[in-house]
């Protein structure tokens, strides 16, 4: 694992914190195409040097050209990976990501000779469709977007926004409700994963949904008008689609909070150097009483977050039933500490902070939407309640020292 870490980190630190001016010149402002290109080179570059490090695509088992990590082992890559924002230059790049590792564990051979392997290879893109505008995306027992199932063929209607990668996707993952003439399945046994490509007829992308004042981006509004698909491209069996769906988010919470621990490590580096060179008011701000409580306190919050994701990783690889509480627990504090230190980074660079020289607005904006993605705060602050209330009323406390 620390073997790992360490050709990680020396990819990082030689080849993309030097560099980051070249790989990513939109950040200056205006890119020029000369730029763009040089840019393009530059991350190709770095990619075939991951390649040859053996560090290529650590979430995807070893058949498939993956690096077959373990959780635990992947989770401490992320972090090193978040401090540059560099996941992309590794093969980890969302929403395909995650619908490498579903098509992997849950599709059939034909699925991955059709979907995975070209995903795997860069020739196609994905999308993940499952929050609804009209419906509370916190609880999937809510969504109405309808499979009826005719003949070998799955009609789907529905509405869906929030779409991954929506522009680009060569196909979805489509959240739906599979029809129950019996009425013997229940609203959560109904619930399966249907593979559609975006070019079949009644895939409407409707529009980018803007974001934090964008005009526009790649999560897409996208409307199912009587779409018809082949009933091998379903993923697993009808009710099977929940559980799929939280092997994918129960993963991609722990993975979303290490990320937010390189992040906040980046944000925290950015504030104690300003403070050891910054002078106003006729001294260093590493003097003033208040910034030294600001490095303190966002040192306490990195380091608990960080231990907080450990754990939760070591339980998750053992297969432990507690981590779904723990994942919850990290789920809500995370995000909350990521915003908390990137907002103190923020106020000790000053107006620099919010500017687009430095990377402290976007994990800002990040980390307030992390408090939504993945299932909103208030939800999991539920669930680990209940989960908690449930042990002692039974007369099992909860095991701490494990």
């Amino acid at each position: 694992m620390n073997d790992v870490r360490l050709r990680t980190a020396a990819i990082v630190n030689d080849e993309i914190l030097p560099r980051e001016g070249v790989l990513y010149p939109h950040r200056s402002g205006h890119a020029s195409d000369a730029q763009r290109e040089a840019a393009h080179a530059a991350r190709e570059s770095i990619k075939e040097k991951v390649r040859d490090a053996g560090l290529w695509a650590p979430h995807l088992p070893t058949e498939y050209g993956g690096m077959g990590l373990d959780f635990l082992a992947h989770a401490y890559m992320n972090e090193i990976l978040a401090y540059a924002g560099a996941a992309a230059f590794f093969g980890v790049v969302a929403p395909n990501s995650g619908n490498q590792v579903v098509l992997a564990k849950r599709g059939t051979e034909e699925q991955k000779r059709k979907w995975l392997i070209p995903l795997i290879e860069g020739t196609m893109e994905s999308g993940f469709s499952m929050t609804e505008p009209e419906n509370a995306g916190s609880d999937p027992r809510s969504l109405t977007t309808s499979a009826r199932r005719e003949g070998d063929e799955w009609v789907i209607n529905g509405h869906k926004w929030f779409t991954s990668n929506g522009k680009r996707a060569d196909f979805f993952i489509v959240m739906c409700v599979a029809d129950d003439p019996t009425g013997e399945l229940g609203r959560a046994g109904q619930q399966i994963q249907i593979i559609v490509p975006t070019d079949t007829k009644g895939v409407e992308i409707v529009r980018g949904i803007g974001i934090w004042g964008a005009p526009t981006s790649d999560h897409c509004e996208v409307r199912y008008t009587d779409v018809r698909v082949p009933v091998d491209n379903q993923l697993g069996a009808v009710g099977q689609g929940h559980e799929i769906a939280q092997e994918r988010l129960g993963a991609g919470r722990v993975f979303h909070c290490m990320n937010s621990v390189g992040a906040m490590w980046r944000a925290f580096d950015l504030m104690v150097e300003r403070s050891l060179t910054r002078e106003v008011h006729g001294g260093l701000l590493r003097d003033k009483q208040f910034v030294q409580g600001f490095i303190a306190d966002s040192y306490i919050d990195l380091q608990t977050s960080r231990l907080m994701t450990i754990k939760t990783a070591e339980l998750v690889d053992r297969g432990d039933p507690r981590a779904r509480v723990e994942i919850s627990a990290l789920k809500v504090y995370v995000p909350n500490a990521f915003h908390r230190v990137v907002d103190r980074a923020i106020q000790v660079w000053g107006a620099a902070g919010v500017s687009s020289d430095l990377p402290l607005a976007g994990m800002y904006l990040g980390a307030r939407t992390l408090r939504l993605a993945d299932g909103p705060d208030e939800v999991h602050r539920i669930l680990v309640a209940k989960s908690i209330l449930h042990h002692y009323e039974k007369g099992e406390s909860w095991d701490f020292a494990k």
